[in-house]
Formats: C-alpha cells, structure tokens, sequence
C-alpha cells in the first residue's frame, strides 16, 4: 500500500471567541496531519466546534492560536471545494448556473465552465436535470448539486461541513454510497464533518474524534474494514461500540 503524503498539517490549533459579557474558548490544541487523497472524518457532538475547525481550514474564519499549513499552498479564497450543510445554492440559478458559479468568477469563457460543469453534473448523476431550478428538485438532489459545484472550483482538496444531516434516512444512506463513489472515481482529498458514528465509520478512511470542553482530539481511529462496508458486520458493530464508549454524543 502506498504511503500517503501529508497535505494538510494542523498544529496547536485554537480558537476563542471574545463576546460581550463571556470569553468561549471552543478550540484548544488540535494537531491534526491530513494525508493526501484520504477520506478523513471529524466527529464529534452538535456544537463543538467541527464547523468552526472547518471554516478556519476554508479561510472562513481566523484562529487564535496554533498554525496551519498547507504543503502545496494555501488554495486562494473560492478554489477550496465546500459542501454546507445546507445547500446553500442560488435559488434563481438552474443546476447548470450553479455549478458553473466558481469558473465564472474566475472568468472563463461560457463555453469553458458549461463544459468543466457539465463533467461534474454528470459526477454526481444530475445529467437531464441541467436547466432544472432547485425548487424543482428533492433534498438529496440539491445536495449533489453543491457537491458538483465544489468539484467544479477544481480543489484538490474538499471541505464536507455534515452535508447529509438535513437528509431523511434512507436519502442519507443513498447519499453517503454516492460520496464514496464520486471519491473514488475522482480522488480528493476529503474533509468531513458528521456527528453520527455509524456514518463516520462507513466513510472514513481514518475517524478523528474530537470532544471536550474546549474541544480536542480525543482518538484517532482507522477503521480496518473493506469497502463497501456493511452497517451490521459484526466488526463494524464493534468498533462503533468503541468509539462511543469514548464520545460525548447523545445517542
């Protein structure tokens, strides 16, 4: 198996908000090192700072301590690819205005972006649905549509902030076999968040659990099953039973 390079390293990070009355500190410490072409996850509970981590690494927000380098380069402002966790498109927008978006701004020709969005719009299985307004279409196909677009931006690397929690379940199930085929068949480094184990487990190459007040890396597990993987496999069961053991979700 080949050894992965480092492209990401997160150093001592950290992260405090100053308000009015109080001074949060919600990050503190956090070393992590991303590999190059690795399906990592964050987990963690429902406000603990996963989004947080994951705007810094976007250059959405700013830490306050602690460092982060990109090996290749910080990507310039708009060439991450960022999947929200809501859909967060132009409503006014077809499918094909969407995902072209970051290739406009760069001011490539209309020829050029309709044909780079037109390779990711068939990624992620929206071929037919291409002049279709996203008021015209079903929760988990307006999520492929902000995954095509954040292909389109043409990172290396993408930024995933729990894009399938809005998602009814079996939609969500649909949607996590997608994700892993579009990685697979278009290798990125990939950055996502999820506060639910068994979707951690069933994506990630490695689990980084975060947890702890103010948050830090709890763990480092690196899940030792084949792909595809199966939600009831008695190994799958026990390693999410682990992982629990040591979390601060809510189950």
């Amino acid at each position: 198996m080949a050894v992965l390079k480092d492209t990401i390293i997160i150093k001592d990070l950290a992260k405090t908000f100053y308000l009015k009355s109080e001074t949060k500190e919600v990050l503190k410490d956090i070393n992590i090192t991303v590999k190059e072409n690795e399906f990592l996850v964050l987990l963690g509970p429902g406000q603990c700072g996963k989004t947080v981590l994951l705007n810094i690494l976007a250059g959405l927000d700013t830490p306050t301590g602690g460092e982060i380098t990109f090996v290749n380069g910080r990507p310039p402002m708009g060439d991450l690819g960022v999947v929200f966790q809501r859909y967060a498109l132009f409503p006014w927008k077809t499918v094909m205005g969407n995902v072209e978006i970051n290739q406009k701004f760069k001011g490539k020709s209309k020829a050029e972006r309709q044909a780079a969005a037109q390779k990711y719009i068939e990624l992620v299985g929206l071929q037919g649905f291409e002049n279709s307004l996203p008021k015209q279409l079903s929760g988990g196909m307006q999520q492929r549509v902000g995954i095509a677009r954040a292909y389109a931006s043409e990172s290396d690397i993408m930024l995933l902030d729990e894009p399938f929690g809005a998602l009814d379940a079996q939609t969500r199930y649909s949607m996590e076999d997608e994700i892993l085929r579009i990685w697979e068949k278009d290798r990125r480094t990939v950055i996502f968040v999820t506060n639910n184990v068994e979707e951690a487990i069933y994506l990630g190459d490695r689990i980084i659990l975060l947890g702890g007040h103010p948050t830090g890396v709890k763990k480092e597990y690196v899940p030792d099953l084949p792909r595809p993987r199966n939600y009831t496999d008695p190994a799958f069961l026990k390693l999410r039973n682990k992982i629990v053991a040591n979390t601060d979700l809510v189950l």
